[in-house]
């Protein structure tokens, strides 16, 4: 079965990760630089590559490390440093001037550090290809006026509970001891990992309380952080996947940034001014279908789970777009799992949210890459971003580099007159300068007690400097006051300039606050016609979709009414069919009836004629002359007279008239002579073709036949035997059985021409004990055997064969 599904981009399986890199990731990175969240996950069954896609392989690193060196690479020469800004436990951050930035240092550099094996990782060949990206991607529009911080943290979504992957643990969960019963206890000193909670901030956005926050200042540190965490992180061997992960693992990189003071040095102390922005990148556990990987225990429990926050995730969006396209207002299950709580926020319009589809070719993932791939395309209806607005510090831009420039420029006019650059050495040089200035000390070494010049010159020399100072010392106290009164004059200058730049200020300000207020009626009014124009196309598509539905039940109908009319042309059709062959079968019938009726009255007048011929030779024979017997073979030849058919039986039930059927080669007859009968020597025989001769009627004879013909002999008046041949035909009944319908009788009878009458015994005669049985000359008991149509009978619905033996008179 081939499906065709949409997407805004599609990748081929030798697709390069920087190219997947540029067009995915790269727009998030460059909105968190700017202020904006954004959430990046990869979707698909287990087995697909989610995990190769989100950390990448040796030599050619993923999505995550790709970002860390784009955001480094964009930040480096504007990071602050280390403690500038401090996270709290509240989601927030909080910022700190440079001492108490350099005491938070100080006291966690004299804090001790477990060594851990960080540099074996730095070194490894597949740590180093992964983190060594030689394309340099940054970002190009930086506000270089605000100083960055990068902080990381690392959690797993393991049976809906949330787990810190860079908490401090043992590796081994369990370390036995052994007391002194022999007996295996818990080592007390471990800790279990305990889970986390979720909670929302003042701004009602989801965070993890307790979570480990590391500030990293490079790319190989924010590897190694995620590195250490994805040691600790859940996998297991399946049928499918030889490392499938169990959990869902989310790597949170949060951005602070704050801007500079006016001049440019130390970080603004404002906790409004600081914007902080989330990138959260998410590696979805695969889902599964447990009769493929033969999860049982702790596999099957770890199934379950992920397959439910998957549904619930599809849940979620499938909410959200119904309430976009239809305008309804249904509430989002979010809390139903921990994956959709925690991002909540995205979902709800705080950030752009991209998804990656990874897809396995195999042919035994069909089924599920079918339903990844619909609920994929079903997302991209979905719209969750809104605009972020930045504050304002209202400082002059560039102030960072028009510092540097002045300190540069000091620098080079100081090194050109040849002082020195620092405050202290200038005043070190202005003393020398003022002590090379003082007249010499004379030499104060006394050679002999009586001298007396050595003392007096060194007394002169000290009086003259005490002079020299007090002179000096009178100059400088003037020339303080001199500065002082300058300085006085100076504030009052900078004073009224601050008053006249404070009203102006005051002026812009009010001018400011009523273009906000004129942009935020403007946008008010904006959102407003926004909200009219979605709901003016959300009609148009409902609109849209009726007139579709409409003139498809339209097109179903007229088709509908074109294969009626197709089906009553066909049915008339067929009707004047039927009636044509109807009209030809009636005809054919009623030429049938003409016919038999016509050989029928043929018939009778030729036993008529017959009669009339056997009288008139009677009649004209002589009396002594015996008449010649005719042979078997030519009374064979000779039809067989037939007789008008007896009125029915008044016993007999009654039946439904039947025309007589036409004699063809194909009937079958059921040729019934009871055994009472006695054989005739005429010369005429009754024979009947293709016949079945019974001697008492039964249901399997009659089934096999269509025609059937009862022998009844009886004594006539003149005293010989005459045979009837009674005629029927035979038909199936509703019952399942056979019942007859008799048709016409056939009469043979023998008489003597001298008028002879043939006894069967004389008169006198007694009879013998067993008359009752054996005298034929009785009708009765000749014709022991007849037919009467009873219902329930043991050989069948409509017959029962029985004998009536003539009583014998007393």
């Amino acid at each position: 079965m081939k499906m065709q599904y949409s997407f805004k981009e599609v990748f081929g399986t030798l697709v390069a990760q920087k190219e997947l890199f540029d067009v995915v990731a790269k727009p998030l990175v460059e909105d968190l630089i700017r202020g904006k969240n954004g959430l990046l996950f990869t979707y698909g069954v287990t087995g697909s590559g989610k995990t190769h896609t989100m950390t990448g392989s040796p030599g050619d690193g993923g999505l995550l490390p790709r970002c860390l060196a784009m955001i480094f690479n964009s930040i480096g020469p504007f990071q602050a440093k280390r403690f500038v800004f401090k996270l709290d436990d509240k989601n927030g951050v909080d910022v700190q001037c440079e001492v108490d930035a350099l005491l938070e240092r100080q006291k966690r550099d004299a804090m001790p550090v477990p060594k851990t094996p960080s540099g074996k990782r730095q070194i490894d060949p597949e740590f180093a290809d992964m983190i060594n990206v030689q394309d340099h991607c940054k970002v190009e529009e930086v506000d270089e006026d605000n100083v960055y911080s990068v902080f990381v943290s690392y959690i797993e979504i393991y049976n809906n509970y949330i787990y810190d992957l860079l908490e401090e643990t043992p590796f081994d969960l369990i370390k036995p001891k052994w007391n002194n019963c022999n007996t295996p206890v818990r080592n007390g000193d471990f800790i279990p990992p305990q889970s986390k909670i979720l909670r929302e901030d003042q701004n009602h956005n989801m965070y993890v309380t307790g979570c480990t926050e590391v500030e990293v200042k490079s790319t190989e540190e924010a590897f190694e952080v995620f590195w250490k965490g994805q040691k600790k992180r859940r996998i297991a061997n399946t049928q499918l996947n030889r490392e499938s992960s169990r959990s869902h693992g989310v790597f949170i990189i949060k951005l602070a940034q704050a801007p500079l003071d006016a001049d440019g040095d130390n970080v603004l102390q404002e906790k409004e001014q600081i914007t902080l922005s989330q990138l959260s990148l998410v590696d979805l556990a695969g889902s599964e279908r447990t009769n493929r990987t033969k999860a049982e225990g702790n596999r099957l429990r770890e199934a379950g789970n992920i397959n439910q926050s998957l549904m619930t995730l599809r849940t979620c969006i499938e909410v959200l777009r119904e309430n976009q396209m239809y305008g309804t207002n249904k509430m989002v299950p979010y809390r139903d799992s921990k994956l959709t709580h925690l991002f909540k926020n995205y979902f709800d319009g705080e950030g752009k949210v991209r998804m990656i589809v990874c897809v396995n070719p195999k042919a035994e993932d069909y089924e599920e890459s079918l339903q990844v791939m619909r609920f994929a395309e079903m997302t991209q209806e979905v719209e969750v971003a809104r605009p972020v607005d930045r504050p304002l510090c209202g400082l002059t831009p560039g102030r960072r580099f028009r510092n540097q420039a002045f300190r540069e420029e000091l620098a080079q006019k100081l090194e050109i007159r040849g002082g020195p650059i620092s405050g202290e050495t200038e005043e070190q040089s202005a003393s020398e300068i003022l002590l090379q200035n003082f007249p010499p000390l004379p030499s104060c070494e006394l050679l002999d007690i009586n001298d007396d010049q050595t003392l007096p010159k060194l007394t002169g020399v000290l009086e003259e400097r005490h002079k020299l100072r007090q002179k000096l010392s009178e100059e400088f106290a003037k020339n303080v006051l001199t500065f002082k009164t300058i300085l006085r004059e100076l504030d009052s200058s900078v004073m009224s300039k601050e008053n006249h730049f404070q009203g102006k200020l005051s002026e812009k300000e009010k001018v400011i606050t009523g273009q906000k207020t004129e942009l935020e009626r403007l946008e008010k009014k904006i959102k407003t016609l926004e909200y009219k124009i979605e709901i003016l196309e959300k009609t148009a598509t409902i609109y849209e979709e009726d007139k579709r539905h409409l003139q498809q039940e339209l097109e179903s109908k007229s088709q509908k009414l074109q294969r009626q009319a197709s089906d009553k042309r066909r049915l008339e059709a067929r009707l004047q069919g039927m009636v044509a062959e109807t009209t030809m079968k009636w005809e054919k019938e009623c030429e049938r009836r003409v016919a038999a009726k016509q050989l029928e009255m043929q018939n009778k007048l030729w036993v008529k004629d017959e009669k009339l011929k056997q009288l008139k030779a009677i009649v004209t024979e002589p009396k002594n002359e015996k008449p010649e017997r005719p042979s078997r073979e030519r009374d064979r030849e000779k039809p067989i007279p037939r007789s008008v058919s007896p009125t029915p039986v008044p016993n007999a039930p009654p039946v439904r008239l039947r025309h007589r059927r036409s004699r063809s080669a194909g009937e079958r007859w059921v040729d019934h002579k009871p055994p009472s009968n006695l054989p005739t020597d005429t010369v005429m025989q009754p024979h009947v073709p293709h016949a079945i001769t019974v001697a008492a009627a039964s249901e399997k004879a009659l089934a096999k036949c269509d025609k059937y013909m009862l022998t009844h002999q009886e004594l006539a008046s003149d005293g010989e035997i005459e045979t009837k041949l009674i005629k029927g035909d035979v038909f199936k009944t509703r019952g399942g059985g056979q019942a007859v319908q008799f048709t016409e009788i056939e009469t043979l009878k023998q008489e003597s021409p001298t008028g002879r009458k043939r006894r069967s015994s004389p008169s006198n005669a007694d009879p013998p004990e067993d008359a009752a049985d054996s005298e034929w000359t009785d009708v009765e008991t000749r014709c022991s055997v007849a037919v009467e149509m009873r219902a329930g009978s043991a050989l069948g619905p409509g017959y029962q064969h029985h004998a009536m033996p003539k009583r014998r008179k007393p």
